[in-house]
């Protein structure tokens, strides 16, 4: 199994989660400028949207998109959902949350032309990381266990920590916590962010 990914991109929310489950993938890094991979591959022949993360099975199947990837790891490691009859829809609905709703603005953020969409989309980032914060009682997302929406937002807090946005303390506290996992330090020295 094969991981395409971008050291610091959305990806390593995938990596995290695929590490803390305990399956072994070979990793591949890609230039999202050249949509070359490390081996100066076309990696759109692999995802034609041209975007990390993906994921190659074994047989040759290609699973693209976070939520995607993330859920069918919550699938193979059951303990990276929160429990209960709607757990695993629970941990979706943060994903798709985290997706579409910080994510997304935090492209605009980035690579935005208009200054003022820039400063508009930091604002949104900030609205939704003190909404989560406000509802984070525990050590994580959905309490004592990390889950795979916990890696993804693991990203998109170090993303605004290391933007210099002001986030709330709570959300440093968390940052620090989710670093301080085994697999989360194996995964940031693979990816060279360690």
């Amino acid at each position: 199994m094969k991981l395409y990914l971008t050291p610091g991109a959305c990806s390593l929310a995938d990596h995290i989660a695929l590490t803390e489950a305990g399956i072994e993938v070979e990793t591949v890094k890609v230039d999202l400028k050249t949509r070359r991979t490390e081996h100066d591959e076309d990696f759109t022949a692999v995802n034609p949207k041209g975007y990390v993360p993906a994921l190659v099975f074994d047989d040759g199947e290609v699973l693209t998109e976070n939520v995607a990837i993330m859920d069918w790891v919550a699938g193979q490691a059951p303990h990276l959902a929160p429990d209960g009859p709607l757990g695993r829809s629970r941990n979706i609905e943060m994903l798709a949350f985290l997706a579409t709703e910080i994510h997304r603005p935090f492209m605009r953020s980035m690579f935005s032309p208009a200054d003022a969409e820039k400063q508009a989309a930091r604002e949104a980032i900030a609205g939704r990381l003190a909404l989560i914060s406000q509802r984070l009682k525990d050590d994580y997302l959905f309490g004592d266990a990390f889950s795979t929406a916990d890696a993804l937002f693991y990203v998109m807090v170090r993303w605004a920590r290391d933007s210099g946005l002001k986030i709330p303390d709570r959300l440093i506290a968390y940052a620090e916590r989710v670093e301080a996992r085994p697999a989360v330090q194996r995964t940031l020295c693979v990816e060279g962010l360690a």
